[in-house]
C-alpha cells in the first residue's frame, strides 16, 4: 500500500511539474507576442491622443520588454517615457517575476520532456487525456471571471501578485500608462488561455490516438 501511494505521489509530482512547464512557456510566449501590441495600437486608437509614430512606439515597447524579460538589461529606459520611481519600481516587480517564470521553465522544460519519453517508451502517452482535462477547467474558469468583469479581475491579479500599489500608474508622471490600455491587457490573458488550451488539446490529441494504437 505504502508503495502504490509513492507510486501515485510521484507521479502526481510529473504532472504538477509538466503543468508548470506549459504555464511557464504560455507565459513567456505571450510576453514576447509583440504582434498583439502591434494589432491592438491600430484596433484600440492608441495613438490617437499621443503624437508618436508606431515605428517610435513600438520601440519604446521593444525597450520596456527587453527590460522586463532579459537579465542582462539592467535598467529601465524608454526613449520617450519617462518613469517615477513608482513606476520603475513596478517594472521592476515584474522584471523579477517574468525571471522566476523564466526559472521555472528551464527547471520543468527538460523534466517534463523526460518524463514525456518515459510514457511514450512504455506506451502510456493515453495517460495524457485525464490530466490535460482537468487542468483545460483552471483557464475557462478565469476566462469566465475575466470577461464577466475584468477591471475588478485586473485589480484582483495585481494586488495577489503585487504588495504595493506602484502598479496604480499615474498618467502625468508615468505617461508609457496612456498607451498601455486595460483593453490590451485583457486581450494578453485572452492570448495565454487560447495558447494554454491549444497545448493541452494537442496533448490530449496525443494521448488518443496512443490510445488508439493500442486497441
Amino acid at each position: 500500500m505504502g508503495s502504490l501511494a509513492g507510486y501515485r505521489i510521484k507521479r502526481g509530482l510529473w504532472w504538477v511539474c509538466l503543468f508548470f512547464c506549459l504555464l511557464s512557456w504560455v507565459i513567456l510566449l505571450t510576453f514576447g507576442s509583440t504582434w498583439l501590441y502591434r494589432l491592438d495600437v491600430h484596433l484600440l486608437g492608441i495613438l490617437t491622443d499621443v503624437p508618436m509614430s508606431v515605428a517610435r512606439l513600438m520601440r519604446n515597447y521593444h525597450q520596456m520588454l527587453s527590460y522586463v524579460m532579459f537579465p542582462w538589461v539592467q535598467h529601465l529606459q524608454m526613449s520617450d517615457f519617462p518613469s517615477s520611481y513608482a513606476g520603475a519600481q513596478h517594472f521592476a516587480d515584474v522584471k523579477q517575476l517574468v525571471l522566476v517564470n523564466n526559472l521555472v521553465l528551464v527547471v520543468t522544460t527538460p523534466l517534463s520532456v523526460y518524463f514525456l519519453r518515459q510514457l511514450r517508451r512504455q506506451k502510456l502517452l493515453w495517460q495524457l487525456m485525464r490530466p490535460v482535462t482537468v487542468m483545460a477547467v483552471i483557464p475557462f474558469g478565469l476566462l469566465l471571471l475575466l470577461l464577466a468583469n475584468f477591471q475588478t479581475f485586473f485589480t484582483d491579479f495585481h494586488q495577489v501578485l503585487f504588495h504595493n500599489q506602484d502598479w496604480l500608474f499615474d498618467p502625468v508622471t508615468d505617461p508609457i500608462i496612456n498607451v498601455l490600455p486595460e483593453t490590451f491587457f485583457m486581450h494578453c490573458f485572452i492570448l495565454a488561455i487560447i495558447l494554454f488550451e491549444g497545448c493541452l488539446l494537442v496533448a490530449w490529441l496525443i494521448g488518443r490516438r496512443a490510445l488508439n494504437q493500442l486497441k
